[in-house]
């Protein structure tokens, strides 16, 4: 994430705020501009083209504060919730601003990374879309198909996903994980195509494969005997699918991680000037997450990146990080 400041008085910003705590300017996130752009008394920005943006309408439902075309509409990243809790879901509606935070940030780092994205409403087959679903009343799965992307609102809740992380033995999970993780199957349906996609299956495996009967099979077996010399997590040991999906995921996990220790000084390297990202990984990635997982038992805390990229897994990075197209 880029360090933002305030136009005004140049304090330094969180991507949250809605207002300068120092000189009181009102605030709005602008998708077009990638930065925090000051508002008017009335909450409206003019652009350089002399286009008006308005505070998104979710802004108290939510807290989005990023701006809409359209007076009383909402933004880009809003509109691309496609079901979110009723009103009288008062458990649901505590849950959703959490989530709709970490599907804001989502979008800015697919933006960020050129990660195109192609919402619903363009179209209707394969379209980007989000269902924030409430499993209070029923059973939720997390999961993508064909641009749909279903996120049950009961990972906002901490005590909730600490108990689904241990009964699964996992070394992270996360609302922002799970959005990267299941947008990396979107990912794989739009940019994995052509000679792309004997690219993959040298890599990840036949994605033709049975889903169901690799299901089945992983949650009576679990992953096979070696599966840290080439896989990323047991998770992706699963299907092929999965596997592009979570390493989809570590990618967005570095990437993001760097540009952020980056934009904050923490360091000085330019992640441009490494020839491969795999060198970056081996150059920056993994001095800086031992850093970092240091600084966390420092403080009792547990590891930010609990996890250990092999060879094979860093050929799927590569992979990963050449699909978005070049600048």
């Amino acid at each position: 994430m880029k360090a933002f400041s305030c136009r005004v008085c140049d304090q330094q910003l969180y991507v949250e705020n809605s207002r300068c705590v120092s000189c009181g300017t009102q605030l709005g996130y602008s998708r077009a501009e990638h930065d925090i752009v000051p508002l008017g008394p009335d909450g409206t920005y003019v652009d350089a083209g002399g286009v008006t943006w308005h505070r998104c309408v979710n802004v108290l439902l939510s807290a989005c504060t990023w701006l809409a075309p359209r007076e009383g509409g909402q933004c880009f990243s809003c509109d691309l919730t496609r079901t979110r809790p009723a009103d009288a879901d008062l458990l649901g509606l505590s849950l959703f601003p959490g989530a709709e935070a970490a599907k804001r940030r989502l979008v800015m780092e697919l933006d960020a990374r050129r990660v195109p994205i192609t919402p619903r409403w363009e179209d209707r087959e394969t379209g980007l879309c989000f269902d924030l679903l409430s499993s209070v009343h029923e059973n939720v799965v997390i999961g993508h198909e064909n641009g749909v992307i279903t996120i049950d609102l009961a990972e906002e809740d901490q005590a909730h996903r600490a108990k689904v992380q241990v009964q699964l033995d996992e070394p992270y999970r996360t609302m922002l994980g799970h959005f990267r993780h299941e947008v990396g199957h979107y990912a794989e349906l739009m940019m994995v195509t052509g000679e792309r996609i004997e690219q993959a299956r040298e890599l990840f495996g036949d994605e033709t494969v049975s889903y169901s009967g690799e299901i089945d099979r992983h949650y009576a077996q679990g992953p096979p005997d070696g599966w840290e010399n080439s896989y990323i997590s047991t998770y992706a040991t699963m299907h092929p699918f999965e596997d592009f999906a979570e390493t989809f995921a570590h990618w967005m996990h570095i990437s993001e991680t760097i540009d952020t220790a980056r934009a904050q000084g923490l360091l000085t390297v330019d992640p441009d000037a490494f020839g491969s990202f795999r060198d970056l990984v081996r150059g920056v990635w993994v001095p800086l997450s031992t850093a970092l997982n240091q600084i966390n038992r420092a403080m009792g805390a547990d590891d930010l990146y609990p996890f250990v990229i092999p060879d094979p897994v860093l050929d799927k990075l590569e992979f990963v990080a050449s699909l978005p197209p070049r600048p």
